[in-house]
């Protein structure tokens, strides 16, 4: 809400992605929540709920825990100034990048190889990174506005479709940036709740959260 303090976020967002997680575990409840909240609380929580499901089913599930290293992601307030700086530079809305980001390291707080080599904030492939990097792939800002050089090469702004698949030849992948994003089209303050968001990984065992600190 507009009115929330920024500084309540961290909390709120812990709260939000804890309900979602138990809400993905029971789909049984999905209904009686979405009846008890007002529209606007239930598109938003469709939403969130099917991005969810796409990475879900996009990743599968891990036999064992990931070789991550897990650490604090630069300021809300900076990571903005870079999406912003990316879009001025490349046309691509600051939304887009910022649900590709929290998709792909929750906002930088994964340090470490995709199992496909992918690494970075933005996860780029070297050969990629070669072409469309400048600087140091582990660079928050570095990845950033390469990001928005790839993604602008590939159709952005104007079919950000086509973009987006591009970087992650997936629907569901597609379907959940656009998700992620919608929602900060429609409050730009939803951006802080995800900004809060930890890191949990799938594993057959269930969910499993992996804390700031955590290595391998």
């Amino acid at each position: 809400m507009a009115d929330t303090p920024g500084d309540a976020y961290a909390s709120l967002g812990d709260r939000q992605q804890h309900a979602y997680q138990l809400l993905a575990a029971h789909p049984d409840w999905v209904p009686a929540v979405l009846t008890a909240v007002s529209a606007t609380a239930r598109s938003a929580i469709q939403d969130n709920l099917s991005a969810a499901q796409q990475i879900d089913s996009l990743n599968g599930s891990r036999g064992s825990l990931p070789h991550w290293l897990i650490i604090a992601p630069p300021a809300p307030e900076v990571l903005l100034g870079y999406y912003r700086e990316a879009q001025q530079a490349y046309g691509v809305q600051w939304q887009y990048l910022a649900a590709i980001n929290l998709i792909e390291t929750n906002m930088g707080r994964i340090r470490g190889l995709s199992s496909a080599g992918a690494q970075g904030p933005m996860q780029f492939m070297p050969a990629t990174w070669a072409s469309y990097g400048h600087g140091d792939v582990n660079n928050p800002h570095d990845a950033i506005q390469a990001a928005g050089r790839y993604l602008r090469a590939h159709g952005a702004p104007q079919n950000m479709s086509r973009a987006i698949y591009a970087y992650n030849p997936s629907n569901l992948y597609v379907r959940a940036v656009q998700l992620y994003a919608q929602q900060m089209f429609a409050n730009e303050r939803a951006f802080l709740g995800y900004y809060s968001w930890q890191v949990y990984v799938q594993t057959t065992g269930g969910a499993v959260l992996l804390p700031e600190g955590f290595s391998g």
